[in-house]
This record gives C-alpha cells, structure tokens and sequence, in this order.
C-alpha cells in the first residue's frame, strides 16, 4: 500500500530541506527522499570542504610571504594534508550532524532514504515502495561530466567529488577545465606544494568573464607557478608509471604533459536521468536540465493546487548555493506566503574563490555592449587602493559598468583583496534600483577597500 504525504521533495540539497521544514511547519506531511547524504554538493564536496582547504592553503601562501611582512618563520613551510584533510572532514561533519539533528527534530517531515524514480504525476517509487503527494519538488542536484576522451576509462581520475578523499599531496596535478572549479583547486594545490598544469579548451580562461578580467587571473595564477595551456584540443590520456600522461594540441602545436592525478573540471550534468521524468511528463532541455516557469513549476495540475516543482543545479537556472537557496525562498513564498515571488527578479551574483577572489554582480562588459545602450564604466587599479598595499595584496582591479541615462548600476567585476564580500555593496544597490549616485556619495570607512567604491563610481567615463 502507498504511504500518502502533501509534500515529496527528491533531494537534499540546498533547497529540499528548508522547504521541507517551511512545508512541515505549515502543517504539511512532507517526505524527504535522499539517496546518498544530507546536504548535497555544498555541504560534501563544494562550498564548505572547497574554501577550507582553500582557506588552508592561503595560511600556507602567506607563510612563505612572512618575511615580506617582516616575520621571521624560522623554516621551510611544510603542509600536513592529513591534517588539512582532518581539518576539512570536522568541519563538513559538523554541517551535517547540525541538518541531521534540526530534519530529526522537525515534527510532520519524514527521511526516506534510497533512490527515487517518477511513477507518475503524483508519485515515485522508492524501495520498491509507492510514496505520493499533490506537491513533488525535485532537488536532485548535479554532479561531475566525465568527457568522453580517448584513454579516459583506463586511466584513474578525480572529479571534486573524489578530490575530497585526498590526504597527500600530489606530485604534479594536471587540472583540466580552466574555469571556476579547476582554477580554485588549481592555486590551492599549488599553494599546498604540488606542481600544477591547467589546461583549458577555451582560448581563455573563465571565458564567460570579459578578457581584461581572464587575463588578470591568468597573470596571477601564472605567477604562482601554475603552467596554463588555452586553445587545447584533442586530448587524449593514457597510464605513465604510476601516473597519466596527456596529450593534445594547443594553438596547433603538440603538447604533451606528464601527471601523477589527473582532475577534471570541464562542467556539470543534472541528476535527471534516473528520475523516469517521462512518467509524469516533465520536460527537459538537451543537457537534461528540467524546464521550469517563472516560479520554478515543472508541470501544473488543474486548479493550479498540485505539481512538480525543481530547485537547485536540477533546474539550469543557477548553478549556486546561494542560488538554489533562493530557489527555496521563491516557491515557499508563492506558495506559503501569498508573495508572488519570480526567478526573473533575480541579480546575477557569484564569486570565483582564487586569491585573490573575483566578486561579480549583473552584466559583464560585453553583455552591456551587445544591448547597445549608453554606458558608464569605471576602473580602479588595486595599486591604487591604500588597504591593499597595507595588507601587501594589490593585485587585480575593479570594475563597474552603469547605465548612462538611468544612472542604474549594470554590473561589476571585483578582482580583488575582499572583492567577494564587497560586491555586496554594489549588488544592495542594484537590488534596491538605486542610482549609483547613492553610493557614491557615502561615506565609507577608512582604511578599508570598500571605501574606494565611491571613488570608482567617481571615475566614470563614457564607454566607448
């Protein structure tokens, strides 16, 4: 016989368990179907495990930069991975003894666990066992692509999943995939004290970002001692010894690169294909990311009371915490609150957490060229930023880009010491649609590197 709910929600990632508690809490019988563990990508092997073993690494950075600062280490540094690692595991267990506790203790909310496949509209098959509900809410999350190279399947290889279980330190990290995650995990070995190699197809890295801003991170990371190839193709991989080797061609010239791991980092797929999502009719795209409206409804039931619902990496509409999260805030709103709340109102907001970080907000450069209108931009050298030189960091550069007749902030790129927390300031104000004037006239304080937003704001120019 089938277990009856109001509510299934298939994941546990950032979004399922807080909307499952806000449903349960409104007196909802709510399942939560999770077929491996709590807390999904974030909370394992992304956010929290990423920036603190990055958060190692930069400790080590600045070690072996004491003497620039006048302190006397008294030695080589050296890393303990098994500690970092330890280090890491604590604080990623933590996060999930604390979700554990706050869904045991949430009266109306049932765990299941195992792997959940549609049946229909209104139900799903788990354990051979029949769960239905009105409301479904798919929160399955994404994981790793593995291309499809040549040698791959015989060689081993990490993922950031796998790259989670290392407690010693690679002799020579071959990172492939130039863009967010391999370029994080890039600089933190480095930083750590392997030998990296980065190779990326595209013929710059983070080419979702305008060239000033690659080229920056590019200069940096290259400065550290990171090898980079753009422009590679034709990769292949075999064994070498007890480690990899891979072959290419980049700009058209052969490479050949010798590894002890191989990473990859060349994007991510959605955790659709085992939902059976023909069942119930839910449309995906061509990567198998589901469709979704506005509100983020998959497919409606009549009268608009019942559906499905997708949240998190699953839908293609943001592939961050912070996004998935604000996945949770829309639906509960619209459907809890009365509060018509819609994707389309969202900011585009996300960091990339090299050192230093890059913090982006809005438009790039050449989004606001491709619209045509008039526009304001603005550039600040970080040699220019009194904090930075204190702090011996004045790499990188910020930049903003305003709309010359409405004076609305179009977007920014921070790279920069602190850009990922103070990009917030300028994001508030796009929020609020509020001329850039409003924080330009602000005073802010001294010495902080906050307080040279206003003096970027103030170095507008036509953008030509």
């Amino acid at each position: 016989m089938a277990r009856t709910f109001d509510a299934i929600i298939i994941g546990s990632g950032q979004a399922g368990p807080f909307l499952a508690v806000r449903l349960a809490q409104a007196g909802m019988r709510t399942a939560v179907i999770e077929r491996e563990h709590l807390g999904g990508t974030c909370v394992n092997d992304g956010c929290i495990p990423t920036k603190t073993l990055v958060a190692s690494a930069r400790v080590a950075h600045l070690a072996r930069r004491a003497a620039d600062y006048g302190v006397v280490t008294g030695g080589e540094v050296r890393v303990d991975m098994k500690a970092v690692k330890e280090r890491k595991d604590r604080i990623v267990q933590a996060s999930l003894d604390s979700l554990a506790a706050w869904l045991g203790g949430t009266e109306n909310l049932t765990l299941v666990w195992g792997s959940a496949r549609f049946t229909g509209p209104r139900e799903v098959e788990v354990n051979g066992e029949t769960l239905t509900a009105p409301r479904i809410f798919i929160n399955t999350g994404g994981r790793p692509a593995v291309p499809d190279w040549p040698g791959l399947s015989g060689v081993p290889f990490l993922t950031n999943t796998s790259m989670m279980t290392l407690d010693a330190l690679p002799e020579h990290l071959v990172v492939a995939g130039g863009s967010y995650i391999g370029l994080e995990f890039a600089q933190m070995y480095r930083r750590f004290g392997s030998r990296v190699t980065v190779v990326e197809y595209a013929d710059r890295l983070i080419a979702r970002e305008d060239p000033e801003v690659s080229d920056a991170v590019r200069g940096i990371l290259a400065a550290e001692g990171i090898d980079i190839h753009l422009g590679v193709r034709d990769i292949a991989v075999g064994k070498r010894g007890s480690g990899i080797r891979l072959t290419a061609t980049a700009g058209g010239s052969p490479v050949g690169i010798d590894g002890s791991h191989l990473l990859l980092a060349v994007g991510r797929v959605p955790n659709t294909d085992g939902l059976n999502l023909e069942a119930p009719g839910v449309a995906v795209d061509k990567r198998g990311f589901i469709q979704v409206d506005d509100q983020l409804r998959a497919s409606v039931e009549e009268g608009g009371a019942g559906g499905i619902w997708a949240l998190g990496d699953v839908n293609g509409r943001g592939a961050f915490t912070h996004t998935s999260y604000n996945d949770f805030e829309i639906v509960a709103a619209n459907l809890l609150d009365g509060d018509p709340r819609r994707v389309s109102d969202r900011i585009t907001a996300y960091a990339l957490f090299t050192d230093p970080p890059l913090g982006r907000v809005g438009m790039t450069e050449a989004e606001v060229r491709a619209t045509g209108r008039p526009a304001l931009k603005g550039v600040l050298p970080m040699t220019r930023v009194g904090r930075a030189k204190e702090r011996g960091e004045t790499q990188g550069f910020m930049k903003v880009l305003v709309d010359r007749e409405t004076r609305l902030i179009l977007g920014a790129a921070l790279l920069c010491i602190e850009g990922d927390e103070i990009v917030h300031s300028l994001l508030d104000v796009m929020a609020a649609k509020a001329p850039y004037t409003v924080i330009q006239r602000c005073v802010h304080i001294h010495p902080t590197v906050s307080e040279l937003i206003p003096t970027l704001l103030g170095s507008l120019k036509p953008l030509e």
